[in-house]
């Protein structure tokens, strides 16, 4: 679970750094983020699945709790820290359940603009190849 966790979280770090150079570098990456917290996910819901635990429903009063937690000026870890530190496994995987949720939809929503980006922009070399093109346009019609 540690593992998918970070993977996530390094993967949207790489995806960002490759941007500038690489567009399908970065949809990649951010994909691959996606599956690792979707790993994650499926590690919570097997938790609970072992522990014969409720899994609450995205529009249960718990779940819209902590999900409107998200919208605090201030929200980091501290702003869930007083349930997860003091309640049940059952309980602290339903909250997980719920910020792996948030979590995911910024990368859904950066990997349908990336894609939209790509098939209007082309990527890098796609670019390079038409003003390296252009160019010799130029050359030729210069004389040169």
């Amino acid at each position: 679970m540690v593992q998918a966790a970070r993977s996530g979280k390094q993967n949207i770090i790489e995806g960002s750094m490759a941007s500038a150079t690489s567009k399908e570098t970065e949809i990649k990456l951010t994909n691959f983020a996606g599956a690792s917290l979707e790993e994650l996910l499926e590690d919570y819901f097997d938790y609970l699945r072992v522990h014969k635990a409720e899994i609450l429903g995205e529009d249960s009063k718990q779940a819209l709790y902590i999900r409107n937690l998200a919208y605090k000026p201030d929200e980091s870890y501290e702003t869930h820290s007083e349930f997860i530190e003091t309640r049940s496994g059952e309980i602290v995987a339903n909250i997980m359940l719920c910020l792996i949720h948030q979590c995911n939809y910024l990368p859904n929503q950066q990997i349908r603009g990336l894609e939209q980006d790509f098939i209007k922009q082309g990527g890098l070399r796609e670019r390079m190849s038409i003003v390296r093109i252009e160019s010799r346009k130029n050359n030729r019609s210069q004389g040169y």
